[in-house]
């Protein structure tokens, strides 16, 4: 089959669901098929084997500029050339800025208005790409703030259009009025023109076909799948309780959730010698969060057991999760994704998380965790506690969490699941042709 397979680049930051696109398009390369994994806003940066390709639509810069200014919009295309080459890109996306709520705003609704926004210009560049290029079977997208392609490219092509629904209902949430109201219902409005979409969860599906009325029929489950290459299901406990947190640094990914139970875990001598271990992307504007929760560590005297890595790269991140004897992400909203717990689970690390969304189909799928009641530091505390306190039962639970990711969510899995799914619209238009 050949795919062109759109992705949405995160500039600086690892991306779940930057991840999940370039593994996928991988795993498909891998299996023989024909797929062109495409970048726009930014070069993808990916902590495997980078299968995109070089030229990336609707350049950041380009975008950024003409979002603000009516002179950009009218430039000839020519010059775009010189802020949308990769190394301007590249160079731009290592500045990290605080967002402005206002401006991302505007540029959502300019997104999702298509031709008829101010970005008319970028849009007819995309119509101008896919016409040359040698038709696909299919174009995906890769969540529903793009689904204002979904129209030029129908058109542009003559080819089926999926859409991949990968918990962007937060960025959503987090808009401002009057600008999430008006992207709801030009998201909305699009949904007919996209022939499938894709939801990465049974929980996604369920709550995104509400949210942006989609019909049910229209709607494919394929849960997420990982690259198992250097995971390792072999866990041991070592001399020092480690609890580990893997995620973007931000409130609602619920670290401080994990600091207050930690508290309450070392309020407890018998738990011995302990630490928290914290990785993942901090922007700029939530320093002042992890410097919050850093400062009631050292105020409870745990200062010296808090450790923040950062940003990973794969054999950082690997090695991260091994050292761990327990990680949790305990967010306060519901996830639809929760990629970082797969990967835990593949090294064979129990997790604790809360009952709600994602988590309670990984967890009870593969048995590798424990659920706990939403937004409960003590709840999660003593679960933790468990597995420190009964070392059989902490076996159990990595045996079962690294078996069952192997089983149903590696990414060979969702390859053949995601093809199933493309399969029943291609074939569906060409029937009708």
């Amino acid at each position: 089959m050949k795919i062109l397979h759109i992705t949405a680049g995160a500039a600086s930051m690892y991306c779940g669901s930057c991840l999940r696109d370039n593994a996928l398009a991988a795993e498909l390369k891998k299996e023989g098929h024909d797929v062109v994994l495409l970048p726009v806003y930014t070069p993808t940066l990916t902590d495997e084997e980078n299968v995109s390709a070089d030229h990336v639509l609707f350049g950041g810069i380009s975008v950024y500029l003409q979002q603000n200014s009516k002179f950009f919009r009218n430039t000839p295309k020519f010059l775009d050339k010189l802020w949308d080459s990769n190394f301007a890109l590249k160079a731009a996306s290592k500045r990290s800025l605080a967002v402005d709520p206002k401006f991302l705003g505007e540029m959502t609704i300019s997104m999702l208005q298509g031709e008829a926004g101010v970005l008319r210009k970028e849009f007819e560049k995309l119509s101008e790409w896919v016409k040359h290029e040698a038709p696909p079977d299919l174009v995906t997208l890769p969540n529903s703030l793009l689904i204002g392609m979904a129209g030029p490219i129908k058109r542009a092509t003559g080819r089926p259009v999926a859409v991949t629904l990968q918990g962007e209902d937060l960025f959503l949430a987090s808009l401002q009025e009057p600008y999430q109201t008006q992207a709801l219902e030009l998201i909305r409005k699009a949904v007919a023109e996209v022939d499938l979409f894709i939801a990465v969860s049974k929980y996604c599906a369920e709550y995104m076909i509400d949210y942006l009325k989609i019909p049910r029929q229209k709607v494919r489950v394929v849960p997420l799948g990982i690259n198992l290459d250097g995971y390792k299901s072999a866990w041991s406990r070592g001399s020092i309780f480690r609890v580990g947190f893997l995620a973007r640094i931000a409130p609602e990914k619920g670290l401080h959730n994990l600091v207050d139970a930690y508290r309450v875990l070392r309020e407890k001598h018998e738990l011995g010698p302990a630490s928290l271990e914290v990785a993942g992307y901090l922007a700029e504007e939530h320093k002042p969060y992890l410097n919050a929760q850093m400062d009631k560590m050292r105020s409870w005297g745990l200062g010296d057991e808090f450790h923040f890595e950062g940003s990973l790269n794969r054999e950082d991140k690997l090695a991260f999760l091994q050292g761990l004897d327990v990680l949790s992400v305990p967010a306060d909203y519901i996830e639809q994704k929760g990629m970082s717990i797969l990967e835990a689970m593949a090294n064979g690390v129990p997790v604790v998380q809360p009952r709600q969304g994602a988590y309670t189909e990984m967890i009870e799928q593969t048995g590798g965790g424990i659920l706990v009641e939403p937004g409960n530091p003590r709840a999660l505390a003593e679960a933790i506690e468990s597995i420190w306190l009964d070392l059989d039962y902490a076996r159990e639970l990595s045996r079962k969490a690294a078996a069952g990711v192997r089983e149903h969510y590696s990414v060979a899995r969702e390859a053949k699941t995601v093809l199933e799914a493309y399969s029943s619209i291609v074939d569906r238009v060409s029937c009708l042709k």
